[in-house]
């Protein structure tokens, strides 16, 4: 499929046509605009919300480790990197067929029975005493929580065009930033409840997010919406309207997709996917060890627990302008790979000020360096890789790849700032450091070999054999289909 840094070209039998969906259906008194307002309301704030909650406790142990957590659990700092780690791997694994099922079930009941497990294992956070009740509920967390974000970012893909995906994905990706610096004030706030109930302030923090996870966890069951073909809140002609607009940027799988295991074989098999896998490791290994450890951070620069969760604030409140800032411009501009370059150089630059410095004040404005690499990097990405990968299974499995790969690297990140190493944590800088290095060298790799494919599809190296066409350049290695359609269907990305 063409990179969306390059454009794709037609074949010279021009069998690039389009089949019209459902032809019965008149959508010419259709606003698009009004339209896809209203899809942009029922879509994505609640996935916005629900990602804030997300991230919100999954990095709420960050700050309930400057309540005292450690010492009522009995716990030095290494099992605390264990916990954080093992969380990683059960949460990582289970992305990809997280995704297949969510394809193949409702997303208003996978997305929101998942919600509610990883509340319900959130709040018993609140109510361990030792290290091994810790252990068991970060396993179960990771469980619970997998699936939620390559989830999300599968089904913002199947209902908007790729020059789109990209803004939308910026807009509910920001509430990661949100959820930082909520998650300061938050926890600054509930901290204050120390005793009550017999809880220490820490416990608080986990029981009261949990238990509004929960909450919107049930309401999620009513609000969520579907895939476009079959969503509730359009009518008819409306949902014609938007999988036709889907299938018109070779979306072609727009209008439903049974499920063929050779679905999955293709994006083990492309590539693309573990490209894709590389580019994720750059970010989301900087990106967790960015979230779970910037008020620990902050608080070795000479300031209190609650002070350096405020300060934290400020820093997620840059990261969430930048996010949405970047990920409008970069839908504009088009050029997925240039954009994705120049943040990691951003990054680069971040992280060598915080391993050379040794002054609290310009420490600090690093971070806001970092996270403006980081935070916006993702959705630009996100947009990138789900562009080129068509066919709705293989667009999942390859989302769910990518996306637990980079997760899976989470384990490494939540062991490298150790306590020994305070209060500048050279090492733990050092690595992430090499995380962004990945993901800069990757893109350009990714690039590259979008660009070779391009002229390889050019010279009609990548045509089938369509029967009853005359095509000098078409092969049988390619596939031989009875119809352009049938061709289209079958070969998804490898037949743009």
């Amino acid at each position: 499929m063409a990179a969306v840094d390059y454009e794709a070209h037609s074949d010279s039998d021009g069998h690039h046509t389009q089949e019209v969906y459902r032809p019965d259906v008149d959508i010419s008194g259709i606003d698009e605009k009004k339209l896809m307002r209203r899809v942009d309301w029922h879509v994505i704030p609640w996935l916005s919300l629900l990602y804030l909650l997300n991230f919100l406790d999954r990095g709420s142990i960050g700050n309930a480790k400057l309540y005292r957590m450690e010492k009522d659990l009995g716990i030095n700092d290494n099992q605390y990197l264990i916990a954080l780690t093992l969380f990683f791997f059960p949460y990582s694994l289970f992305e990809p067929a997280s995704n297949v099922l969510l394809r193949r079930l409702k997303p208003s009941i996978w997305l929101s029975t998942m919600m509610v497990l990883w509340g319900i294992v959130m709040t018993l956070h609140g109510v361990i005493h030792d290290y091994g009740g810790l252990i068991t509920l970060r396993l179960l967390l990771g469980l619970a929580e997998a699936g939620m974000y390559p989830g999300i970012v599968f089904y913002i893909s199947s209902w908007y065009k790729r020059s789109e995906t990209g803004t939308k994905v910026a807009i509910f990706f920001s509430s990661a930033t949100v959820a930082g610096a909520f998650s300061g004030l938050l926890a600054a706030a509930i901290a204050n409840m120390d005793g009550i109930g017999g809880r220490p302030g820490w416990a608080w923090i986990f029981i009261l997010e949990g238990l509004a996870t929960v909450i919107i966890g049930v309401i999620s069951y009513f609000i969520i919406q579907d895939f476009p073909d079959t969503a509730k809140f359009l009518s008819e002609k409306e949902r014609v309207f938007i999988v036709r607009r889907l299938q018109s940027d070779h979306k072609f799988s727009a209008a439903g997709e049974k499920f063929h295991l050779k679905y999955v074989w293709r994006s083990l098999k492309d590539w693309k996917t573990w490209a894709a896998m590389a580019i994720y490791m750059g970010f989301d290994g900087p990106l967790y060890a960015f979230s779970l450890f910037t008020p620990s951070i902050i608080s070795q620069l000479g300031f209190t627990a609650t002070k350096a969760n405020l300060l934290s604030v400020p820093v997620y409140a840059w990261g969430c302008l930048m996010t949405l800032v970047i990920g409008v411009y970069a839908d504009r501009l088009n050029k997925r790979c240039l954009v994705n370059v120049c943040l990691f150089g951003i990054g680069l630059v971040g992280y060598i000020i915080l391993i050379c410095s040794r002054t609290p004040g310009l420490s600090y404005f690093a971070v806001y360096l970092a996270i403006s690499a980081i935070y916006p990097t993702i959705p630009n990405s996100v947009a990138w890789v789900a562009g080129n990968v068509e066919g709705s299974y293989k667009r999942s499995v390859t989302l769910g790849m990518a996306i637990g790969f980079g997760n899976l690297n989470g384990a490494v990140t939540s062991n490298i700032y150790r306590a020994k190493d305070q209060p500048w944590y050279r090492l733990g800088h050092g690595i992430v450091l090499a995380y962004i290095g990945i993901g800069f060298f990757s893109s350009i790799l990714y690039a590259y070999l979008l660009h070779q494919e391009n002229l390889k599809r050019e010279r009609g190296e990548r045509d089938e054999i369509i029967e009853g066409t005359d095509n000098k350049n078409a092969q049988g290695c390619n596939g031989r289909y009875e119809s352009v359609e049938g061709a289209k269907m079958d070969r998804g990305d490898e037949w743009i």
